[in-house]
């Protein structure tokens, strides 16, 4: 007889389902529920990559490609790289390598540089495969506070670095907050981790979803990569172009590093989707612009209707918002999104990206009229209580 409780890792049963996927599962129940949940852009991927993805897969490029990816979209990636963080495209220490997904980078990087016993610092809240990276590699995981303004600061991370400390993540724009860092302060993170000796994982995918009030002068959001190269970047296609399901990412750091990961990722993913690698490759001709000032309008509205009733920092990128349940409720966030769902509406509870549960994470990533119809929703079950 198959015995699961000795057949099963210890690894496993560290790691629990994702409390996203219990939010579905529990709006699933509702007819035609208004679904703030959803981590993705509501708009259609740019007809110049569908045309680009088709007319791969019709010349047959649908096979392996080079674990590292297409020498093509390396070479492109390598250019952006050079032109946006000033690094040199030349230069033999830095390399780029295509992943499958950011997810497939972050891993990659937490395989090929934690033991057991060795710690990762990572921000709370945050966003949820990052604690999971602890039982994955058997790393202990160390969160930074970064409440009420959830800017995971130097001031902030410096006391938590040890000898022990060999990875530090952040994530701006951040999911689940949508915060973005100010260029002094990645600077400052980046220096503490260069002088500790500690490798900066800077986790960019919403890097595009910078609104103006924060975009740098590359259009973009700041990064500790204007600061030096001694760090990881990770950045990813699927939310700035809305092919979340074609899980295409890239990582561009030092060469030792990237080399490794590369190693790694032959033995486990193997390259990422080869269609897509050649679909983006269009990217660079797509202007974005006009679809980033939509979403900058999604997130005002968001503020103007949710601001007058509860705590709400201000997102100024990504296509979230967490605000804070009313003290008055006396509800946790998971108690109060079990409320929405009387009111047809899905969020998820702020638990789920923190250790703790006084806020929820919504969606603006929705057509302006269901976003609102959710909004007002949210706003009525907090006036009934």
């Amino acid at each position: 007889m198959i015995d699961p409780e000795r057949l099963l890792s210890s690894r496993a049963a560290q790691i629990d389902a994702s409390g996203i996927r219990r939010a579905f599962q529990l709006g699933a129940k509702l007819d035609n529920p208004i679904n703030l949940s959803i981590g993705q852009p509501h708009f259609p991927v740019p007809d110049a990559l569908k045309e680009a993805a088709i007319k791969a897969i019709r010349e047959d490029a649908n096979g392996y490609t080079l674990t590292s990816g297409h020498p093509s979209l390396q070479s492109s990636l390598r250019d952006s790289i050079a032109k946006e963080l000033g690094w040199s495209a030349d230069d033999d220490a830095i390399d780029v390598m295509v992943t499958s997904g950011t997810s497939g980078a972050l891993i990659l990087a937490a395989w090929v540089l934690l033991d057991p016993g060795d710690e990762l610092i990572i921000p709370d809240p945050n966003f949820v495969i990052y604690p999971a990276l602890g039982p994955m590699t058997g790393a202990r995981v160390v969160s930074c506070d970064t409440y009420p303004d959830f800017c995971m600061t130097a001031e902030r991370l410096e006391p938590l670095i040890t000898d022990r400390t060999k990875l530090v993540i952040i994530n701006s724009p951040g999911n689940p907050t949508g915060v973005v860092l100010s260029d002094r302060q990645m600077h400052d993170v980046s220096q503490l981790c260069r002088d500790r000796g500690v490798m900066l994982l800077s986790d960019e995918i919403y890097d595009l979803f910078t609104y103006s009030s924060m975009r740098d002068g590359r259009g973009r959001s700041p990064s500790p990569g204007t600061h030096g190269q001694d760090m990881l970047i990770v950045r990813g296609f699927g939310k700035n172009y809305g092919c979340t399901g074609w899980r295409l990412g890239y990582a561009a750091g030092p060469s030792w590093l990237i080399h490794e990961m590369s190693k790694f990722q032959q033995y486990s993913f193997v390259c990422a989707p080869s269609m897509a690698q050649h679909a983006v490759m269009a990217a660079h001709d797509v202007d974005m612009s006009g679809v980033i000032s939509e979403y900058e309008g999604k997130r005002d509205m968001v503020l103007d209707i949710l601001s007058p009733l509860m705590e709400v920092t201000v997102p100024e990128g990504a296509f979230y918002a967490f605000p804070e349940v009313p003290s008055s409720l006396g509800m946790s966030g998971t108690q109060f999104t079990e409320r929405l769902l009387d009111h047809n509406v899905i969020a998820i509870p702020g638990g789920v990206f923190s250790d703790r549960d006084t806020h929820f994470r919504i969606s603006f990533a929705s057509d302006d009229e269901r976003l609102e119809m959710g909004l007002r929703a949210i706003a009525k079950a907090v006036q009934e209580h």
